[in-house]
């Protein structure tokens, strides 16, 4: 079960749900529509990063990207276990008639060589570019608490106004229902 989902389990046993540091209450159906807008907010964001992630990589990029998913895969390592065991059975039974790579197995560690020199470059190359990718997700990342931050100090100046604005006008309302008071 994923975490969303534990959550989401959590919620539901709750006939209203409470917004972190607000005592306003969400019933299911408004929870279930936040949820909903997040999740698709979090989607566009990230199906913009993978289209501009698409525009800016070549078709060798790309490539190189897919071939190393396939290589550190446990579907690779399957097939390539089963590939070695047939290989070595193929050339060691005694009741097999053709043997093209008799024991020690010169041929297969042979090419055992050549799939490591050419799949390690591979796979650190895409290593390269993820990294490039997170470091330009980071930054973005990064960007937007920046703006988050400035609107939050934003909103706190107006705050603190309109709380020595509510002092000044508390003040006058005294200095207003003083006078009154004398009169009576």
């Amino acid at each position: 079960m994923s975490k969303m989902n534990f959550f989401q389990k959590k919620q539901q046993n709750k006939s209203a749900a409470h917004i972190q540091g607000f005592d306003i209450e969400l019933n299911q159906e408004n929870t279930r529509r936040i949820d909903r807008l997040v999740d698709s907010y979090e989607n566009s964001i990230l199906s913009h990063l993978d289209e501009a992630y698409q525009r800016t990589t070549s078709w060798q990029d790309r490539l190189a990207d897919r071939i190393a998913s396939f290589g550190g895969s446990w579907r690779f390592i399957t097939y390539f276990a089963i590939f070695l065991t047939l290989w070595i059975l193929l050339n060691s039974l005694p009741f097999t008639r053709f043997h093209f790579d008799e024991p020690p197995f010169i041929l297969l560690n042979l090419c055992l060589s050549f799939i490591a020199a050419f799949q390690a470059p591979v796979i650190m190359m895409s290593q390269n570019r993820q990294a490039a990718r997170d470091k330009h997700e980071s930054i973005i990342d990064f960007a937007i608490n920046y703006k988050a931050e400035q609107e939050i100090d934003d909103m706190q100046s107006h705050l603190h106004r309109i709380e020595g604005e509510l002092i000044e006008i508390k003040k006058l309302l005294l200095v207003l229902k003083q006078p009154n008071e004398e009169h009576k």
